[in-house]
Formats: structure tokens, sequence, C-alpha cells
């Protein structure tokens, strides 16, 4: 019967940093780099509060939007971090994480041939619901502009066509964040087209040196983006799948339509938990991220002393240094480091073909994870010469 399965499923291939997660899980004595999780645990405040919804028997389904009450807490949050204006009662959607508020937001506006235009290298998780919505996805390569979307990139990809821009900064695999000129300049280009800008906020709160900016406060972007956002990242929570989608009312009343009927409405036991996170908690995300900060410019710092030359990140928890001078694919790097020295980091091809010649190190693990890690790269990386 296989058969018969929908085409556009079975030629979407399994995320490559799953691959090589699920890889390495068969090596027990490997250190692993791979995974973007926090290594920090949830908060405890939020715990209780998840514990004390389950106390009250707060089991049973929400809104479809989600609370109103963690709504208003979204909308507050992102007002007050980064001046955005929303409605909580007609412009905010409680997700089952980040994941689903892309999924429902592509699903809404992507028709049969449109296209849709991807920064790459970048998370695998675009690119399939694009195809799954009969869209094509479009690459804008960024390897020569330091891994960053500009407007002299993008203004030559856009045709009739063209349905929608996705945004991810700070990005994942690279780190990188977007100076204001620069989203200024996408935004220049962009404002009054047909055209939506999907803007994958969800490390937004581990932004180290300046603060998160979204283009959705730029003069009139609002009303042709779509903010996606969530707790994954900025409170640890992770497998509390709480996210949130910002749109303009006009657009947000179709997607929560898509939402219902896919998965009725996030946890609500989860949603208590993300009010306390969004309230109490609202600046929990300080004390990750001095550390992440302190880790990255050891991690950083480390590979330029062994030879692993690659741009610094803003934002994130990630590094995605070239390895092409060693002449090896990133699988063959990738799986040699494994078999070698029992390092485990993902190969830059699992973020599109442009991440080919480069490997991406998580540096959301314990300093005496990375100090260890980061000694074994040196001894390998020594060995290739």
């Amino acid at each position: 019967m296989e058969h018969l399965v929908n085409s556009a499923v079975t030629d979407i291939q399994i995320s490559g940093i799953r691959k090589i997660s699920n890889l390495v899980a068969t090596y027990k004595d490997a250190i692993t780099l791979t995974i973007g999780q926090p290594d920090f645990p949830t908060p405890a405040h939020i715990v209780e509060a998840g514990k004390r919804a389950l106390d009250q028997n707060r089991t049973l389904y929400t809104p479809n939007a989600g609370l109103l009450e963690l709504r208003q807490a979204a909308a507050r949050f992102v007002g007050s971090k980064y001046g955005l204006s929303y409605d909580p009662e007609q412009e905010v959607i409680v997700t089952a994480g980040a994941s689903q508020a892309l999924d429902i937001s592509l699903r809404t506006i992507i028709a049969p041939g449109s296209e849709v235009i991807i920064p790459g290298p970048i998370y695998p998780g675009y690119e399939p619901i694009v195809r799954l919505c009969g869209g094509t996805p479009v690459y804008a390569d960024t390897r020569g502009n330091g891994f960053k979307l500009t407007a002299e990139l993008l203004k030559p990809l856009l045709t009739d066509r063209t349905r929608a821009v996705i945004l991810c900064y700070p990005s994942n695999p690279t780190g990188r964040v977007m100076a204001e000129e620069e989203l200024k300049a996408v935004a220049d280009l962009l404002r009054g087209m047909p055209i939506f800008v999907i803007s994958d906020e969800i490390y937004s709160e581990l932004v180290y040196d300046t603060p998160h900016r979204s283009i959705a406060a730029l003069p009139g972007m609002k009303e042709q983006t779509i903010v996606i956002n969530g707790l994954s990242k900025s409170h640890s929570m992770t497998g509390w799948r709480i996210g949130f989608t910002f749109a303009p009312s006009h657009i947000t009343k179709h997607m929560v339509k898509v939402h219902q009927y896919n998965v009725t409405c996030a946890s609500s036991i989860s949603q208590y938990a993300g009010i306390e996170a969004l309230t109490a908690g609202i600046d929990d995300a300080e004390t990750m991220k001095k550390e992440y900060k302190a880790r990255r410019d050891f991690v950083y710092d480390k590979l330029g002393r062994i030879g692993l030359e690659g741009e610094k990140p803003e934002g994130a928890f990630y590094l995605f240094p070239s390895i092409r001078r060693f002449g090896l694919s990133s699988i063959d790097f990738t799986m040699k480091l494994l078999e070698e020295e029992r390092v485990a980091v993902v190969p830059g091809d699992a973020f599109s073909v442009y991440g080919e010649g480069y490997i991406r190190i998580s540096y959301a693990y314990s300093m005496e994870v990375l100090e260890k890690a980061m000694d074994k790269l040196e001894s390998f990386v020594g060995r290739l010469g």
C-alpha cells in the first residue's frame, strides 16, 4: 500500500539533525553537540505553575486560539520587549510550539505554484512545509554575505509568483543577526508588495550584544508580516510545546481555522505554565543568555585557534565553522570525528545544499562538556592537518 501514499510526503526526508542525533544515540560514549535544546531546566516557578494547573484539574480544551490570559501576556511581552503591538483577542494564536506556528502560517498563505524565498543555509523545517503546500522553495545563497539575507540578494529572486519571504534571526544554524539597517533595506524592498514575511524569531531572547529588532516593528510592515515565537528557547520549555503567531487580524482569522483542524488547541497545562513564564518569568532568559555568551566566546576563540574559521554569532547558541580546507564533505567530516573522537556535530548539508562545507556546533551544553569536546576536536583537526 505504500505506493498509494501522497508523493509529496514520500519525497520528504527526515531532518538531517534528527538523523545524526539518532545515529549518535547508538554511541554510548559520544559527546554530543547536536541538538538545539537548552541544557538549563525549566525555571522552577514555571514548573510549579504547571503542577498547580494539574492539581486544579485545568485539563480541558481551551479556546482554539489559546487562553486569553496567555495571549494577553504574550502580546504584552512582545510589546514591552520589541515594540510590537498586537490585539490578543484578534491577532495572537497559541500553538503547539513554533514548528506548528510555522506550519499553520505557511498552509494559510501558500497555494500550489507559490514561491517562497528561503535564505540558505537554514533550519531544515521550512522547505518540507512549503513543498507539502504545493509551493516551490527558492533559496537565496547567503554564504558570500556572512550568512545574512540582504535586499540586494533578495531583489533578483522576486517574481510574480513570490508569495512569502522567510526570515530567521537569530539564525539556526549560523547564529547571525540582521542589523537594523539590513532589516530596513529588506522592508523598503518588500513594503506594499503582495508578499508575506514569515519572521521566525524563536531565538529573540538570546541576542547578546544589541536589542532584538523585529521587521514587524518597522513602518508599514506589520500588515504583511507573520511573527513566530515561543517559549522553547527563551524559557527552556522545549517539551512543553508552546509557540505563538502574531499577525494582523485579517490573516489570523484564517490561520486559526487551520490551527483548529490541526490540533484544536495547545496543551492546557502548558498554557498555564506559559502564563507564568511570560509574567513572573519575563526576564528568565537573562541568566541563560549570559552563560550562552560566555560559552560562545570560549568555543569561538577555541575554533579560531585550531583553524576552524567562521562568522561570530550574535545570538542563538550555534556556531557554523567552515571545514572546506580539509577536502572532506560535511557528512564525511562529521562521521570521521564521531568515529575517531566520539564527538558529534551536525553536518552542514542538513541545512540545505548551501550548508555543505560547514558543520554546526551547538553550545547549549555545559562548559565542562564544551571544553572536553573542543580538546577532542583539536586533536582531530591536528591529525587532518
